[in-house]
């Protein structure tokens, strides 16, 4: 049941209950923060409230976070300038399967795409990313098992340059948020990137798995410290993922989601429009 349901079949026919909806809007993994908000603005609203009437309101408040209108995909680079994506996230959040479906996304646009196979922590995740490559016809650069993140990426970008690619996507390991060294690995990668383009990576995006609820929102917390985070994917839409904490990243990183993935293939991978995901998913 979706959150503006929820609210409508906890209250309707009954005075509102503040203490209940807080809790029913912490539990739609919107964060305590926004749920104070929320439940503050409506109980400074004027005249008598009901399910409906508070509904609407959270449907509006919503609305007003993420916007009404989707964030563009990156502009593709020009010839020798392709735009660069970096992807991190924490293991197991489907970080390597998004960066494929999006590489197919983006070639589906008419654009050529490069892969950076970075993630040299996992083996698996190597030869993962090289069988997406193949399946979707993208090239993908990587290394040999614990090799240097960093020297890939470089090689990458100097195969995306000289082929004239329009977008570099780096798949990176991945990494628990407390962890300080592999987070400064990252900072090494945005370094070594900048090499050969001082502004690379144009975006720097977070994966979350939206079945982790609050554990999101102090996930991309951690990453936009190091990354300075231009977007967030979304992963298993499709599951027992709420997807409040969409709303949550938005709201107190300002970072915008910008693709969802709602199931295993790789149509199942879309950009985020928030009023379909206001409809539909809350």
């Amino acid at each position: 049941m979706g959150l503006f349901q929820n609210i409508l079949s906890r209250f309707r026919g009954k005075e509102i209950d503040w203490d209940d909806m807080e809790e029913t809007l912490v539990r739609a993994d919107l964060g305590i923060r926004l749920s104070l908000e929320i439940v503050e603005r409506l109980r400074r609203k004027k005249g008598k409230l009901d399910a409906d009437s508070v509904a609407e309101t959270c449907r509006e408040e919503i609305t007003a976070i993420l916007g009404n209108t989707a964030v563009a995909p990156p502009a593709p680079g020009t010839v020798g300038h392709p735009t660069v994506i970096l992807v991190a996230g924490v293991n197991g959040v489907g970080k390597t399967t998004s960066i494929a479906k999006l590489a197919a996304f983006l070639k589906n646009q008419g654009h050529g795409v490069v892969l950076a196979a970075a993630d040299t922590f996992r083996a698996a995740a190597i030869e993962q990313l090289k069988i997406w490559g193949e399946r979707i016809s993208v090239p993908v650069v990587a290394t040999q098992y614990q090799g240097d993140p960093s020297a890939v990426c470089f090689e990458a970008h100097r195969k995306a340059i000289t082929e004239g690619a329009a977008y570099l996507i780096c798949d990176t390991a991945g990494r628990l948020h407390t962890r300080h060294n592999l987070m400064e690995e990252l900072k090494k990668i945005r370094r070594t990137l900048a090499k050969q383009d001082e502004s690379a990576p144009h975006e720097r995006w977070i994966v979350v798995d939206a079945t982790t609820g609050s554990n999101a929102v102090s996930q991309a917390r951690e990453f936009q410290s190091t990354l300075d985070l231009t977007g967030v994917i979304v992963t298993k839409l499709d599951g027992s993922g709420k997807g409040g904490s969409v709303v949550a990243i938005q709201h107190e990183l300002g970072v915008p989601t910008r693709f969802i993935g709602t199931g295993e293939s790789a149509e199942d991978f879309q950009p985020f429009v928030p009023e379909k995901f206001v409809q539909t998913i809350l």
